[in-house]
């Protein structure tokens, strides 16, 4: 078997115990698949979770009374951080292998040079034949533009590193035909070719108290990945050998999410997915067609109408008369002057204004 790049991401109420302590049997079982797949020559990567989960226990606050202000969750992760990458390495040092601890915030996959310095770090950590263990910086992350859990975070890195796959593990055996606690005769769909909208209309949110993340940012994670051109699994924390498992392709292991033959290059997946969006862009019926079939500039001829507060280079969502959104972009304009500009011809501009709203190179039509 080739050698595979895989991101494996695992959520906090899979690693941790009922009343908030790590698991290290949980743990210990993940780590010794990391080790056996290393040993086949494969790198890994650890998207892990569960800083917060990790940091009740030794602050004495009980799992049901976990504290929902941003300041003591940072204050919280920063004691179950330490917490945490110690087990991964002290774990794994029983395999005779090094984990080394990655933090990363949303900036670094927004800004170019951030992007390249996370890269270039998680590429050498494998080279060296150390497991890095990604977790989001949650101890000094803005509230404001943190993720808030690891799903998308784990797509991203799947990204960055050029990964063959992206391996979420969750609690239950992967994306089932219906919510198993309102059908008994749910089961698992095995195979998805592309994510549409019936399937994220179908998909829940979180279910665990330790967790933040449900199917929902599972299915959102997948897409990002399957415009990276890499497939997604998602299956189930404890099942048997799932990590090795999904390496060689065993079916029926959890659902197989394939990858899209058409990929997005780093920039426009950071539009697509990474970057908020500050406001939306309406647009006639007759720009909305120019824009989907061709790679061409958002003009302010095209624009019909404006919703939120935005600023020259923010991300805002682009919809059609329907008020559906197929596309994303960093506008040129802030929102005020794009007040004064709608409807215009280019010649009838105000001196000074940019000639597009949004740039065929900051302007990413979405997956419907």
């Amino acid at each position: 078997m080739k050698q595979k790049t895989i991101i494996v991401k695992i959520g906090s109420s899979s690693i941790t115990t009922d009343d908030g302590m790590i698991d290290r049997a949980r743990v210990d079982s993940l780590c010794g698949q990391v080790a056996a797949l290393h040993g086949s020559n494969h790198n890994i990567v650890i998207v892990t979770s569960g800083a917060i989960a990790a940091g009740l226990a030794p602050l004495n606050i009980k799992a049901t009374e976990r504290p929902t202000d941003s300041e003591t969750l940072q204050a919280v992760s920063a004691v179950g951080q330490g917490h945490l990458i110690r087990t991964y390495q002290e774990i794994f040092s029983n395999y005779d292998l090094n984990a080394g601890q990655v933090l990363l915030t949303p900036l670094d996959f927004f800004l170019r040079t951030q992007y390249l310095h996370a890269r270039s770090t998680l590429n050498r950590l494998l080279e060296l034949g150390v497991i890095p263990i990604v977790n989001e910086n949650d101890a000094v992350a803005d509230d404001e533009i943190r993720w808030g859990d690891n799903d998308r975070i784990a797509a991203l890195v799947a990204h960055l590193v050029d990964a063959d796959l992206l391996l979420l593990l969750t609690d239950i055996e992967g994306v089932l035909t219906a919510d198993p606690k309102l059908d008994k005769q749910a089961s698992l769909i095995e195979e998805i070719v592309e994510i549409d909208q019936t399937l994220e209309n179908q998909v829940g949110g979180s279910g665990s108290v330790h967790g933040s993340g449900g199917m929902a940012s599972k299915v959102a994670a997948a897409k990002i990945a399957a415009w990276s051109g890499i497939p997604t699994l998602i299956a189930h924390a404890h099942r048997p050998d799932v990590v090795v498992d999904a390496a060689n392709g065993v079916p029926g292991t959890g659902t197989l999410i394939h990858s899209r033959s058409t990929r997005l290059g780093a920039r426009r997946l950071w539009i697509a997915f990474a970057v908020g969006s500050k406001g939306r862009i309406t647009v006639d019926e007759g720009a909305k067609e120019v824009l989907q079939k061709n790679r061409v500039s958002l003009l302010p001829a095209g624009v019909i109408s404006i919703s939120g507060s935005f600023a020259t280079g923010d991300a805002v969502e682009i919809s059609g008369p329907d008020e559906i959104v197929f596309a994303k972009g960093l506008v040129r304009y802030d929102s005020s002057d794009l007040e004064a500009a709608i409807g215009k011809q280019t010649e009838d501009l105000p001196e000074n204004f940019s000639p597009e709203v949004v740039h065929t190179d900051d302007l990413v039509v979405l997956p419907a």
